[in-house]
């Protein structure tokens, strides 16, 4: 709850604030409020046919009763994170039935929950760490009905999130018997996983069988020409660095963002103590039920290597690990600190040669573990690491808001991301909605971010007209810096097209000026310290 009420702070601290991926589902959301939003947006009806149906249910339900679904993104996550961290202390429970065990293991899962935006962005991902506990939770119960209702929710919620669930069901018919695999003698065993999968193949199906008019996934060839998966595009991928590659990228790595708490490092002692109970009697007490963090572990890499071999046909391969392997790690340390800390006590009760130093060294070490795990976040430069984004121009939102709901604005400024959810108005294309998933959509938004960075630095003003007539431009949102030659280094649009923004910068430094630099005076309607708002009409009617 602490960790909540941090972050409802930053999310209330202002009218415009919206996490930074939730701009993309909250927008076209907003239509459950008010249908006519948005018009013929190609944007908000992408992500709209992309969102999965129980993600969109929810939020529409939210909506009947009059919640924003601004305010819903916000107030979301508060039960999510309760609701994830009751299902972590259950499952610690069934593992290694010690209290204070889950108490440690959920603080230190908790601690790196909110070191990330996946759960506070109440995007789809948000239900992934909630789904998959409560399926473990209930496998190792033995819950056949509610193990298949979390199975249910994660195809309506989070599609990809099955072939983890559908993996270890897999693994459920096998065990380990005189250090082989074997097969399982339980016929309950096979019911259940049967049953399980029969479900799991009936959720995927109609994500597996639905065509989009926004065409097919991109193939593999695709996604290592296309710039938009280089360093410097819309989804990094790819790095020519290969441990980054493989072990720590966003999207392409093995392990991203799963030590970044030093304690969960510990984790990796945990099977070394497994193998000495008598040195550290507290792992005596862990039940046959861990065998599913080996089991997890092994499904997260094999999903990890067939995404990669079929590159976004089944997403990001990083999807695979970076949350599954983070709970097992987390886990696993938590019970490798319970086990030290309880042989260094117990071996200094016993000591007989100079107990009260080994007493004081295990009190020491408490204390150095204790402190580090409550409070390790105060050293973060950012936490909770929410990364919400604060509109900072509230003159040009409430500008476009009082326009028609049917006006296009166009601009390549990064606050351009804001205006369909502080505006309520369409964009003709925001760097946060260009994903390059879906091969036709692709196309159109790469063909209108060219077409418009062209029109923004063309020397001729025949050509911007042209451009405003063929999409129907009714606003150009400009960054006042945006015909400076700096601005070509920090401008993601320009960053991702290098050779388009090299041709720029050497027609500004030979002291060339833009077309629309003649039209901010008479066509400008509004002027702010850092931004400029140009009426398209106007322009058309310069000579």
């Amino acid at each position: 709850m602490i960790y909540s009420l941090l972050e409802l702070k930053q999310a209330f601290s202002s009218a415009y604030v919206v996490q930074d991926d939730a701009r993309v589902y909250v927008s076209w959301m907003q239509r459950f409020l008010e249908p006519d939003l948005l018009p013929n947006d190609l944007l908000a009806d992408y992500f709209q046919s992309v969102t999965p149906f129980g993600y969109a249910t929810l939020y529409r339900l939210m909506a009947s009763v009059g919640i924003d679904p601004l305010d819903s993104s916000k107030i979301l996550p508060v039960l999510l994170l309760l609701l994830t961290t009751s299902y972590c202390f259950a499952v610690c429970m069934q593992i290694l039935p010690v209290p204070a065990v889950g108490f440690m293991t959920t603080l230190l899962f908790d601690q790196n929950l909110v070191m990330r935006d996946d759960l506070v962005s109440a995007t789809p991902r948000s239900f992934i760490y909630l789904l998959f506990l409560a399926f473990v939770y209930y496998l190792l119960r033995g819950n056949a009905l509610l193990c298949l209702g979390a199975i249910a929710l994660s195809g309506l919620f989070y599609p990809p999130l099955l072939f983890i669930l559908s993996g270890i069901l897999i693994l459920k018919v096998w065990h380990w018997q005189d250090k082989l695999p074997c097969l399982s003698r339980n016929r309950r065993d096979y019911v259940f996983s049967i049953t399980g999968l029969g479900l799991a193949l009936i959720m995927m199906l109609p994500y597996a069988l639905s065509s989009t008019e926004y065409g097919s996934v991109v193939t593999p060839n695709a996604v290592r020409a296309l710039p938009e998966f280089s360093e410097t595009g819309r989804i990094p991928f790819f790095d020519d660095n290969p441990f980054q590659f493989w072990l720590l990228g966003q999207h392409s790595g093995l392990l991203p963002n799963i030590l970044e708490h030093p304690l969960s490092s510990i984790g990796f002692l945990l099977p070394i103590l497994l193998r000495y109970p008598k040195r550290f009697p507290l792992v005596k007490r862990v039940t046959r039920n861990v065998r599913i963090l080996p089991k997890i572990a092994l499904v997260s890499l094999g999903m990890f290597f067939a995404a990669h071999f079929t590159l976004y046909k089944l997403f990001a391969p990083a999807r695979y690990t970076r949350y599954t392997l983070k709970f097992v790690i987390i886990l696993a340390a938590g019970i490798a600190i319970a086990a030290i800390l309880d042989a260094v006590f117990r071996t200094s009760k016993k000591s007989t040669q100079f107990p009260e130093h080994r007493q004081f060294l295990a009190f020491g070490l408490t204390v150095l573990l204790g402190t580090t795990l409550v409070f390790y976040p105060l050293l973060l430069s950012h936490f909770p690491n929410s990364n919400y984004i604060r509109g900072e121009a509230p003159v040009v939102y409430e500008f476009f808001r009082k326009q028609p709901k049917d006006i296009l604005i166009a601009g390549l400024s990064p606050e351009t991301d804001n205006l369909p959810t502080f505006s309520q108005r369409p964009i003709l294309v925001g760097w946060e909605y260009a994903v390059p998933y879906h091969t036709r959509y692709d196309r159109q938004i790469r063909q209108r971010a060219t077409d418009l960075i062209h029109a923004q630095y063309t020397q001729n003003l025949v050509e911007v007209q042209n451009f405003i007539q063929t999409y129907g431009v009714d606003f150009f949102l400009l960054d006042r810096t945006a015909f400076t030659p700096e601005y070509m280094n920090t401008n993601p649009w320009l960053q991702q097209w290098q050779l388009v923004a090299k041709d720029i910068l050497a027609t500004l430094e030979q002291g060339t000026t833009p077309a629309l630099v003649s039209t901010l005076k008479r066509c400008s309607v509004v002027d702010t310290e850092r931004l400029i708002v140009l009426q398209a009409k106007c322009v058309t009617t310069q000579n």
